[in-house]
């Protein structure tokens, strides 16, 4: 028979630290009487972890309060938002965008580093520029640095899967960012690899369309296609990272079938941006010049939602609802969030469609939703990422 333990008072000061930090996270500046209040704990415990946590650094005053009268009582307590440094790192086949922020998750620099023809020193030149904006922040050093690429993420051992698919900067910035010897901003950081769709399906799920949702898949549309999965509020990866690599999706439509070194014939082959210019214009909508594909396919699909080009945003809801069925009968998630550009793109129009055409599909009651994380959706996870490993070390707990 097992016995019940009782908890240490080590213990039992680690688990009223850490609700405290959590509330003053989640609610910003609070003085003692709120923290009694919200934690139930005692005037004689909160006054000990306050003391505690300001030893610590973890804890500093921020003023009084303006609805109580001046003295004790109305000291607010806050988190020591540079108590640490995050970074953010959204790896892109055109550049590479990046965020450096306190521990609350605030940005306080932000840098784009565009990839050139050829480029040879992009990896150089983004740890340069992350180095120049943690300056700009006030970061001595960096505590944690969530990357987003594209690609499969070894979950085992955080690894980028390069298939020879990706351009070479993108495995040579990870390794400049990780053998970072005699840089001392980045010497003690921690480097967390994470795939870019899962880090959008984790801001959708904690700031965005999916924060009343446990269970969700994100169907991200952009130049390619991908999905995220969170079942039980845990986002799922798979054996080997592949979770929500639906582009290989062997669908009707194409022409040939997907293969293991590529996704051509795949769902890729019929919601890709190139595959929304194609169809747009054989319905007569006129591809815009310049930029690129995904631009293209932006644009098209906002004047298509404006102008009411219904022939056009109907075969692509079905398109989209092919690949979103194969993850409903699966995995019955009970909601889709349509993320991406062109997710965005289409909006709360598109995902209408999408929804009324899936119910046709699977025999599962499932509600699509258009993605609200914004265009930052993949850098939003990432400092989302970085500050729960951050204040994981920090703050103790799981």
């Amino acid at each position: 028979m097992t016995t019940a333990r009782t908890a240490t008072p080590s213990t039992a000061r680690a688990i009223n630290d850490r609700l405290a930090l959590d509330l003053l996270l989640e609610r910003g500046p609070l003085t003692a009487s709120e923290l009694r209040s919200l934690t139930g704990l005692s005037r004689p415990t909160v006054a000990d972890l306050l003391e505690r946590l300001q030893r610590a650094g973890l804890v500093a005053s921020a003023g009084e309060s303006a609805q109580l009268r001046r003295g004790p009582n109305a000291r607010l307590y806050a988190l020591a938002a540079d108590r640490a440094h995050l970074a953010a790192i959204d790896i892109r086949s055109t550049g590479v965008t990046l965020v450096v922020a306190d521990l609350t998750g605030r940005t306080r620099a932000t840098a784009e580093i565009p990839a050139g023809p050829d480029d040879q020193d992009l990896a150089g030149r983004t740890v340069r520029a992350l180095l120049d904006a943690a300056a700009e922040a006030g970061a001595d050093r960096l505590h944690t640095v969530a990357v987003g690429a594209p690609g499969l993420v070894d979950p085992a051992t955080g690894d980028l899967n390069n298939s020879g698919q990706l351009p070479r900067w993108h495995t040579d910035l990870l390794a400049a960012l990780r053998s970072s010897s005699g840089v001392e901003a980045l010497e003690r950081a921690e480097v967390i690899l994470e795939n870019e769709v899962n880090l959008a399906g984790i801001a959708e799920h904690r700031l965005g369309a999916a924060v009343d949702r446990d269970t969700f898949a994100l169907l991200w549309l952009g130049h390619g296609v991908g999905a995220a999965v969170v079942l039980d509020g845990k986002l799922r990866r798979g054996a080997s990272g592949g979770t929500g690599e639906i582009g290989f999706l062997p669908v009707p439509g194409t022409a040939v079938l997907p293969s293991a070194t590529g996704c051509e014939g795949g769902f890729h082959s019929l919601v890709g941006s190139a595959a929304v210019c194609e169809l747009a214009e054989r319905h007569g909508l006129a591809v815009p010049p310049g930029a690129g594909p995904v631009q293209q396919a932006e644009s098209l699909l906002r004047r298509a939602v404006a102008t009411g080009a219904d022939a056009f945003l109907a075969e692509l809801a079905e398109r989209i609802a092919i690949g979103a069925a194969a993850i409903c009968v699966v995995l019955d998630p009970g909601c889709v969030v349509l993320g991406g550009e062109l997710g965005r793109a289409g909006g709360a129009g598109l995902a209408e469609l999408v929804e009324r055409r899936l119910a046709a599909l699977s025999p599962f009651r499932t509600e699509v939703r258009a993605g609200t994380a914004g265009g930052g959706a993949v850098l939003a996870g990432a400092v989302l990422t970085a500050g729960d490993a951050a204040r994981r070390d920090l703050f103790g707990g799981e």
